[in-house]
């Protein structure tokens, strides 16, 4: 996305991500948090716009959409080593991910993230036109849904 006009940033995130936005729409148009809930009647433990890390992996990042249980491709799922596979009935998190040498999205069970505690800010390029500021261990609301 680098390189484009904030309308068009604001248009390809859009593109990609109508979850998002749908629950970002939403809490706007209710003034309420979306608090996404498991089948089986429990919340999900983090929140968009909080900062986690992976439980094994050396990477962290923001959560910026919430799957009640898992909701990616088979080939993706058995991809992953079965001593490793996380349970399908708990919620998956969409991140916008970093490590030492990159960001990227990533897509994590809860039982493999964990409350990012070095309070320091990520760096993924669209956390800016994706929420608003940060504090502590949260970024603050959408900021793109702000008409042109």
């Amino acid at each position: 996305m680098t390189g484009l006009a904030p309308a068009e940033k604001r248009r390809e995130y859009l593109s990609v991500c109508p979850r998002f936005v749908e629950l970002a729409l939403f809490s706007l148009m209710t003034d309420h948090i979306v608090d996404p809930v498991e089948p089986n009647g429990h919340q999900a433990k983090f929140a968009i716009g909080q900062i986690v890390r992976h439980r094994f992996f050396s990477f962290r990042g923001v959560i910026f959409d919430v799957d009640p249980i898992f909701n990616n491709t088979e080939e993706w799922y058995q991809s992953i080593p079965p001593d490793k596979r996380p349970r399908k009935d708990q919620p998956f998190y969409h991140l916008l991910a970093e490590n030492d040498e990159t960001t990227y999205e990533a897509y994590v069970s809860e039982q493999n993230l964990l409350i990012d505690q070095s309070g320091k800010p990520c760096r993924h390029p669209w956390i800016d036109e994706m929420f608003g500021d940060r504090s502590d261990d949260c970024y603050g609301s959408p900021t793109y849904f702000t008409p042109n």
